[in-house]
């Protein structure tokens, strides 16, 4: 009986796409930053993608950049309004600071170009509304940047939830993080809420709730009671060298909330930069026929701990049936690129669409908003 429960979810082989290289998409990146290194060293992993021109804000930075990546010819301004004005581009990708996501992506929409805006979508649900009331107008392609959506055992995390091995979902327990790695090897802009926003919650929270929203297809979330803190961030001990990183932090090291969604569920969910403890506890799905444990990671890193373990009563007997964990050699960060220009060349859809994306946002924004209110929320996502 196990091994038949197993076998729904034999590995799938996935047809690789031949590229056809004849026409090149022609790229743009805005901003410079050390994300960018990744987007511009997988673009140059396709034979069908051109960079064309890149736009950062800080004078020198983006001629630095090409040079240090090993990218020539490429044209090069200082901001994305000019850098789109002048340029006939396909595809932008949007790797700037989390506060300027919106402007960024908003400018390139109207402008009929493609958008691979990095992670997270932007700061507020506002923005987020304002970023898809735009790509609802302009008709192009718009993808968020949440690569671990394409390693293999989330794959097959969402192929066993929505086979309804596990009956209706009715409780998921997230979150994950670091127990010392506020990123500051960065600098500060990641730490300051003029450039960041959002700390830990916007960071690799957002990627810890599309695991489980993904999963369990994205419900619409109803309320939320959020927490945050910055307790370590805004202790200067914690900076070995650099004492003045405490007098900017200005966003949340650790975050937790209950959230509502739509179908009965409650999500519980906690993310941390820093804290006195090695993991906040793995992923657990509970369904009315069984349940789903995703082991934890020392770090977010995009995929799961071990192998996925599914508790069930099979025969009047209480069992466990592990799915081992897969290996994927292919760079997860490069699929992302791939799909995306892919969708770009043929006009398809955005792999991971906004529409889903929107909802990961407003739980985030309620999350936050909740924290400074010290209260629950009801969350309020308008028609777009």
């Amino acid at each position: 009986m196990a091994e038949n429960i197993l076998d729904r979810f034999k590995e799938k082989i996935e047809e690789i796409k031949e590229i056809n290289s004849d026409k090149k998409v022609r790229v743009g990146i805005i901003g410079t930053g050390w994300i960018a290194e990744a987007h511009v060293a997988n673009y140059l992993k396709c034979p069908d993608v051109e960079i064309v021109a890149a736009a950062d804000l800080i004078p020198g930075k983006a001629e630095k950049f090409c040079k240090a990546n090993g990218i020539e010819g490429v044209r090069l301004y200082p901001d994305h309004k000019s850098m789109i004005d002048a340029e006939q581009l396909d595809a932008v990708s949007v790797c700037t600071y989390n506060k300027t996501h919106a402007e960024c992506t908003i400018y390139a929409l109207e402008h009929g170009v493609n958008v691979l805006l990095e992670k997270p979508m932007c700061v507020t649900l506002e923005e987020a509304v304002a970023i898809c009331k735009a790509e609802k107008a302009s008709g192009k392609i718009l993808s968020i940047g949440f690569q671990p959506r394409f390693d293999e055992n989330m794959k097959m995390l969402r192929r066993v939830v929505q086979s309804g091995e596990l009956g209706r979902i009715y409780y998921i327990q997230t979150g994950g993080g670091r127990r010392r790695g506020i990123p500051t090897p960065y600098g500060t802009s990641f730490i300051e809420e003029r450039t960041a926003g959002l700390g830990a919650l916007g960071d690799i929270g957002c990627y810890s709730l599309d695991m489980v929203l993904n999963a369990i297809g994205y419900p619409k979330p109803l309320s939320v009671s959020g927490y945050t803190s910055c307790y370590f961030g805004k202790d200067p001990n914690y900076f070995e060298g650099h004492p003045e990183y405490a007098d900017v932090f200005s966003v949340d090291d650790f975050a937790a909330a209950f959230i509502r969604l739509d179908g009965d569920i409650v999500l519980d969910f906690r993310i941390s930069w820093a804290m006195n403890l090695d993991t906040p506890g793995d992923t657990i799905i509970l369904g009315t026929k069984g349940g789903l444990r995703i082991p934890s990671t020392e770090c977010w890193n995009g995929s799961i701990g071990g192998p996925l373990t599914i508790y069930k009563t099979v025969a009047g007997e209480e069992v466990e049936l592990q799915i081992p964990k897969k290996d994927d050699d292919t760079d997860n960060f490069y699929k992302k690129i791939r799909l995306f220009v892919d969708a770009v060349k043929e006009n398809g859809k955005a792999p991971v669409p906004s529409s889903q994306i929107i909802y990961n946002q407003a739980i985030i924004d309620g999350i936050a908003k909740s924290a400074r209110l010290g209260r629950e929320i009801t969350i309020e996502i308008p028609e777009i």
